[in-house]
């Protein structure tokens, strides 16, 4: 995928596309010098634009005709936190990769959240905009999440929420060996008065949840399990496997104490969704925690 340089603007060296690929792959064809650990370390220092967008994905589809610029110093602006990872912006949406430990909104008086970190970053690099909540990962779940930047990106996620999302997967370590390689799980899922959700065969005014199910990798003591959510209803994954008889490790609500990471461990880590302004196709994955892999060795 061979380019002309186009010119040097600010900070950044621009380039033009004359054919299609993926963005790591034509880096590595045209940047000379660079190793493929630099060129990766760059994405990830979010230093790398696509149409003036910051880009970090690895497979992000190039066009014959787009602009890409390549930051001089490596890295944009640099975010830094303990809890959130920028996966994607634009100037429509922003993806993270959510640690453990920290809420999706704001609860109660200074809770940590992942809101309240997103809007001093758009802050200080002066965006005139907040992040906008369109669905909620609880404390103790990580993985990838969408915020919006604006009122009007946040409605039609909401509005469209089950059209735009097209892939949504989770993986968890769950206690026991699963015998059965995949299967569905159904059930209406309703809140008693102390907000514990229980799980019923049949209608009880509760909202009517499906969750698929496909065995990774399986030791006589733990399985590794990706859950496919057709329906995202609260703690579905976490109710919908203790129903079926193989909890997620490290659930204090619905677990049986079984907790050999020192966490929840349940893990957001695909999400694939139609842009909801430009309507592209976007693909989100994040590894496996290493954390889950090692029970598994």
């Amino acid at each position: 995928m061979k380019i002309y340089k186009q010119q040097h603007t600010g900070d950044y060296t621009n380039y033009v596309v004359n054919r299609q690929g993926t963005l790591l792959e034509w880096l590595l064809e045209n940047i000379p010098g660079e190793s493929r650990n630099k060129i990766k370390a760059t994405l990830q220092g979010r230093g790398i634009k696509v149409q003036g967008k910051i880009v970090t994905q690895y497979n992000y589809p190039l066009q014959s005709g787009m602009k890409v610029s390549v930051s001089k110093t490596k890295k944009n602006v640099t975010f830094k936190s303990r809890y959130i990872k920028i996966v994607y912006e634009d100037r429509y949406i922003i993806v993270i990769e959510k640690n453990i430990g920290i809420l999706s909104m704001a609860a109660g008086h200074s809770s940590l959240n992942v809101k309240t970190v997103l809007d001093d970053y758009l802050q200080q690099t002066r965006q005139h905009c907040t992040a906008h909540v369109v669905h909620r990962l609880d404390r103790d779940t990580s993985g990838l999440m969408i915020y919006a930047k604006d009122i009007q990106t946040e409605r039609l996620l909401e509005e469209d929420w089950h059209h735009i999302v097209y892939d949504r997967r989770y993986v968890a370590v769950v206690s026991g060996e699963m015998i059965d390689d995949e299967g569905t799980v159904e059930s209406w899922l309703k809140d008693n008065r102390a907000y514990i959700t229980y799980s019923s065969p049949v209608d009880n005014g509760g909202k009517y949840a499906v969750t698929h199910y496909h065995v990774l990798d399986r030791t006589t003591a733990y399985s590794l399990v990706e859950y496919k959510l057709e329906t995202g209803r609260k703690n579905q994954i976490r109710v919908h496997s203790a129903d079926i008889g193989f909890p997620v490790c490290g659930d204090i609500k619905y677990g049986n104490g079984d907790n050999p990471c020192q966490r929840l461990c349940l893990h957001a880590y695909m999400l694939c969704f139609y842009h909801p302004v430009t309507h592209q196709r976007m693909e989100f994955e994040t590894p496996i925690p290493t954390a889950f892999r090692q029970l598994f060795k």
